[in-house]
């Protein structure tokens, strides 16, 4: 018969002995309360043979011999079972499974504050600011969720952890994650960071997470994933981005995920551009994400789920496709940043602007409105240098520059201190230069200097230093390498004033008595007794003392008198009146809808509410509102809804409502189908389109797309037989030249601008239109080169040429001279200006020489301008485009923040002949804005006060007026072009301020409808004002209007709207251009307003900006911007 043992549970025991393995965790039986949190016990070698007899029935579980061991392993320690040891442990001698572990007492230590148990740390809720350094190595899962930790450092404590499997930081206040932060934690398959706070997703930040299969990012402030966010997660299967604020995804973002099976991109606000057109189609193939993630912008694909939206209706804006996922700026917008260096001198701040880069090594601060030393200074360890010098600082505290180890230089010179704790410079063994030069310290405690060892430079002048015994071992101390600069003098006791600190004898400083009150009270502020009306005083290290005031009283020095109103104990807008007398207390007149003590109860005022046909009354203040049912509707629900009121009505296409007892019935017009008639109807099933024309649905019509040849309004025309061969046959004049026969050879006569022996180049150009430019984007080779173009204008400032962004060439007219600014790589750039103006209407040659570092400049062949930079390189950026005539709004933006440019003036005028390196540039081949019309000639003299010159037409160059004005030159108010018009046969259409068209009677043709019995073009007597004609076989001839447009002749510009814009304002003082130091959103008006109306700002807002010049001067002046428009009178 086998004897079994009971074994009772066993005291802890010492740290292992070679003898005694340790037990973890299948025989562990006891642990110790220390200090440091717990420790598992060390069993003694187990014995293969039969341990001592059972006890007898009832008699205790814990035996003698038990009780002993106990006694002899730890009988001075305090003794716990397990926590989760419920049970009484058996087991058979031979058949023990010890797992034996050299390091398990210190393996246990279970960090201070947290919980561990079976391979679980649960450190949540604990205000943690940081990941507890020391974890058991055996730990599985790390729980740190609910905490403050805002930064992961790189520490490598996930190295140890070889079995860890799940952390959980949800619920923190997680901004950054240093690369290799994970850097040995490839055992981890799980890793929560929901609702914390990052912004941005890098791939170093997740290095060393090799075996992680489920990455939460939830409810973070993620804007946008680059193509390399998620690189080395080739394991990840599960990835949720719900709820951030992505707006783009680059191309190949997800790639890198080679086991991704379940995506959650929900709740984002998609920008459904051009940028993210890869998107759509690769969500419709991989099928790996979560629901449908919608569009929110642009404003016609908004709550469109993005597997939905065609490929071609991801489109971009002009200067948007280059956009894409750009890292986010690492540079605060009120400091500026070089390499490590950032720079926020005078700046008015009063604490530290976000967005600072964390490898900061210098830090400038000084000049701004600082207080106290700002504490997140602690989280960038790699900071060198710190200036803090005249700001208001008074006080420091002995946790004002923790972590700062390599820190070498800190100046504090010109604040307000007055008294610094014994341990404000502690940890700071890098430390050579300290000023404390300009404050109002009297006196150090000894010892303050005692961790900075390398100090080798203190700066104390201009203190007022009190020299008795208590700054004996400052003068010794400075003697000692001489730390001071021989500046620092004493400004008492009497017998010691202005004498020097680094030369005057120690035994020189001597006490004769206490100082004076001033000095004691500048480190103990409570002597002078602050505070009033028997408040009591107490040290305080941040506002150098606080009063505990006495009841009645308040304020810093418990000046104020307090009663019973004071503390403003009415709620909800009721009035306090004070009550005099022994029981001093209030009394609250409450506003109607309130009652109570303090008004904070809100009366119930559906006590007799009228809402009727079973509406729900809704308590509000001093009143009450009915939520009624879908059927009904008014203030007490007493009428039936009108679904077929404008507001509700559903038919779409003009179809007729009809209101029934289930609600609105839509009788749709002809051509429309569905339940809402939104559904056009395919008329083109039963067509009659002949010799194989195409058939073009219409609403209630169709047309024919004729083949080649054939015409008609079905198409059934044949081809004519071909003429007699003409010279010009064959011949291909561009660009609408056309093709004469001049003794049987053909030449093309080219329009105006054009040239070429088939008028194949555009060779002049007139910029008639705000905001307009050509782009050339493949020339090459702008550090030789030879530029000359001819120019024409009347204006006094436009941009000419512009290439590059910091390295840069630049040529624009600014007050009628040509300035030229070229910056090689020596910022800040230079400029000259040529002596000639050149806007006086006729053409000048401007001749532009570039050569490395040197530039000269000619105008009409006269003396050149010369100028010489010294840069870093000889080149500028080739790849960046070469703008004539102006720039798009981004690159006009930077251009002239960093003073490249000066006006930032579209060119209005003619530029010609633009020679490049000897080659003559062909027009066609730019980027070119409308608003840009070939030829130079028509338009160079004509000016259009209130409108635009079209050069093209017929009788040659007139004015277009805006609505309301007339004359040759728009410079007159009309009244009207259809006054003594001539149309013979026909009535006057007008179609601007100063020109008309004729509709012609049935049987005439004609201009002025006076051709009688001529055949007659569908579109021969229509002209659309902004737009073209359209000739169909069902709805005859009509105007197909240009975006923005509407009317019978597209004569009326679309309603008032709000075009909403974020840009610098700028101004003009003297010649200096200044500009706000921050960008402006507001809306700019655009579009008509009925009757005299005119479209304007409705609702205006005004704020003060801080504006910087280019003469280098600043001022503060309030914007008044729109941010609504509508229509108004006009003003």
């Amino acid at each position: 018969m086998t004897t079994r043992s009971r074994v009772s549970p066993r005291a802890p025991s010492l740290p292992c002995e070679p003898s005694r393995p340790c037990i973890w965790p299948r025989t562990l039986s006891s642990v110790t309360v220390t200090s440091s949190g717990w420790r598992t016990s060390c069993a003694p070698t187990p014995s293969r043979r039969a341990g001592p007899a059972a006890p007898a029935p009832g008699a205790s579980p814990t035996s003698a011999s038990g009780r002993s061991r106990a006694r002899s392993s730890g009988a001075q320690h305090h003794v716990f079972l397990f926590p989760f040891a419920a049970k009484e442990q058996y087991f058979i001698p031979g058949t023990e499974d010890y797992q034996l572990n050299s390091e398990c007492n210190s393996d246990v230590v279970c960090p201070h504050k947290c919980r561990c148990e079976a391979g679980v740390v649960e450190c949540s809720s604990l205000k943690l600011t940081k990941i507890p350094e020391r974890v058991p190595q055996s730990t599985t899962e790390l729980r740190l969720n609910n905490n403050e930790i805002s930064v992961l450092e790189a520490t490598g404590m996930f190295k140890k952890l070889t079995h860890l499997k799940k952390i959980n930081l949800s619920n923190n206040k997680v901004s950054e994650i240093e690369d290799g932060a994970f850097e040995g934690a490839a055992s981890v398959s799980e890793l929560h960071l929901t609702a914390n706070q990052l912004e941005s997703i890098r791939s170093g930040m997740f290095r060393g997470l090799d075996g992680l299969r489920t990455l939460m990012l939830r409810n973070n402030r993620i804007s946008c994933i680059h193509n390399d966010s998620f690189t080395g997660l080739r394991n990840v299967r599960l990835l949720s981005l719900y709820d951030n604020q992505i707006t783009t995804i680059s191309p190949g973002a997800f790639d890198t995920l080679q086991a991704l099976s379940t995506l959650n991109l929900l709740a984002n606000p998609f920008d459904c551009n051009c940028q993210l057109a890869w998107l759509g189609d690769w969500l419709r193939r991989r099928r790996v994400v979560t629901g449908n993630p919608r569009c929110q912008s642009p404003a016609f694909l908004r709550q469109i789920p993005l597997q939905d939206v065609a490929f071609p209706d991801f489109r971009c804006e002009e200067g948007q496709e280059e956009g894409g996922c750009l890292p986010s700026p690492q540079c605060p917008q009120e400091c500026a940043c070089l390499d490590t260096v950032v720079r926020c001198s005078n700046k008015h701040l009063q604490a530290l602007p976000k967005g600072i880069p964390k490898n900061v090594t210098e830090l400038y601060l000084d000049g701004n409105q600082f207080t106290l030393v700002p504490g997140q200074l602690s989280t960038y360890k790699y900071l060198q240098l710190v200036d803090l010098s005249n700001n208001k600082i008074s006080s420091l505290s002995n946790s004002s520059f923790t972590n700062m180890s390599q820190l070498t230089t800190l100046i504090l010179s010109y604040n307000a201190l007055q008294c610094i704790p014994p341990l404000a410079f502690q940890g700071l063994r890098s430390l050579r230069l300290l000023s404390l030069h300009g404050n109002d310290i009297s006196t150090l405690p000894e010892g303050i200097f005692a961790d900075v060892t390398s100090l080798s430079h203190l700066a104390i002048g201009a203190n007022p230093l009190y020299c008795d015994c208590h700054l004996r071992w400052l003068s010794g101390w400075v003697k000692t390498g001489y730390k001071e600069p021989g500046i620092a003098r004493c400004a008492g006791p009497p017998d010691m004033e202005g004498k020097l600190l680094l030369t005057t004898p120690a035994k020189k400083f001597e006490c004769q008595g206490p100082p004076t009150l001033a000095v004691q009270a500048k480190c103990e502020p409570c002597l002078s007794s602050p505070c009033q009306n028997q408040g009591s005083c107490h040290n305080d290290p941040l506002e150098a003392y606080r009063c505990a005031c006495s009841r009645g009283y308040k304020g810093r020095d418990c000046e104020v008198s307090l009663d019973g109103c004071s503390s403003g104990p009415c709620e909800n807008g009721g009035t306090c009146r004070a009550q005099e007398g022994e029981d001093a207390g209030f009394m609250c007149s409450c506003p109607p809808g309130f009652e109570g003590p303090t008004c904070r109860v809100n009366t119930d005022d559906c006590v007799e509410h009228t809402c009727a046909n079973g509406g729900t009354c809704v308590d509000g203040v001093g009143n009450y509102t009915c939520q009624c049912p879908l059927q009904y509707t008014g203030r007490a629900c007493e009428q039936l809804v009108d679904f077929c009121s404008p507001d509700l009505n559903p038919c779409q296409h003009e179809a007729q409502c009809v209101g029934t007892l289930d609600g609105p019935r839509c009788e749709c017009a002809p051509g429309y189908t569905g339940d809402n008639c939104s559904e056009n109807q395919d008329d083109c099933r039963d067509h009659h389109c002949q010799n194989g024309a195409q058939c073009v649905d219409e609403v209630n019509s169709y047309s024919c797309l004729c083949a080649e040849g054939y015409s008609g309004q079905l198409c059934e025309t044949p081809p004519r037989p071909p003429a007699s061969r003409s010279p010009c046959e064959g011949t291909e004049c561009q660009n609408g030249a056309n093709c004469v026969d001049q003794g049987s050879r053909p030449v093309c006569q080219c329009l105006p601008g054009f040239g070429g022996p088939e008028c194949e180049k555009l060779l002049g150009v007139n910029f008639v239109d705000r905001d307009t430019y050509l782009q050339f984007t493949d020339l090459q080779n702008w550090p030789r080169a030879n530029i000359t173009l001819q120019v024409s204008t009347a204006e006094d400032n436009g941009i000419l040429l512009y290439n590059g962004d910091n390295d840069h060439i630049a040529v624009e007219l600014y007050q009628g001279h040509v300035r030229v600014s070229y910056d090689p790589g020596s910022y800040p750039s230079s400029a000259i200006y040529s002596a000639e103006t050149i806007n006086d209407g006729q053409f000048h040659t401007v001749e532009l020489v570039t050569f490395d570092q040197m530039v000269n400049l000619s105008i009409d062949g006269g003396s050149p301008m010369t100028m010489d930079n010294f840069g870093k390189h000889y080149t500028l950026n080739s790849e960046a485009p070469l703008y004539v005539g102006g720039m798009p709004v981004d690159v006009n933006s930077a251009a002239f923040r960093l003073w490249q440019i000066l006006n930032g003036t579209s060119f209005h005028g003619c530029i010609r002949n633009l020679y490049i390196n000897n080659e003559l540039q062909d027009f066609t081949k730019t980027r070119m804005k409308p608003g840009v019309v070939p030829g130079c000639e028509p338009c160079r003299k004509l000016y259009c006060l209130h409108g635009i010159c079209q050069p093209n037409a017929t009788p040659g160059p007139v004015c277009h007026c805006e609505a309301g004005w007339g004359g040759l030159h728009c410079d007159q108010p009309a009244d009207g072009p259809c006054h003594g018009h001539k149309c013979v046969h026909g009535t006057c259409v007008p179609l601007d301020a100063l020109s008309y068209s004729c509709r012609c009677q049935e049987g005439y043709s004609g201009a002025l409808c006076n051709q009688a019995g001529a055949p007659t073009e569908p579109c021969g007597g229509l002209q659309c004002l902004h737009g073209h004609c359209q000739a169909l076989a069902t709805k005859g001839a009509h105007c197909v209007c240009d975006p923005g447009f509407s009317g019978e002749r597209c004569e009326q510009e679309s309603e008032c709207r709000g075009d909403p814009v974020r840009d610098f304002h700028q101004v003009q003082r003297g010649y200096a251009i200044c500009q706000t130091t921050r960008t402006l959103s507001w809306v700019e008006c655009r579009g008509s307003c009925p009757g005299q109306g005119c479209c304007q700002g409705l609702r205006l807002k005004r704020r003060k900006f801080t504006f910087e010049c280019s003469d280098g001067t600043s001022f503060a002046e309030e914007v008044e911007k729109p941010t609504k428009c509508g229509c108004a009178l006009c003003a």
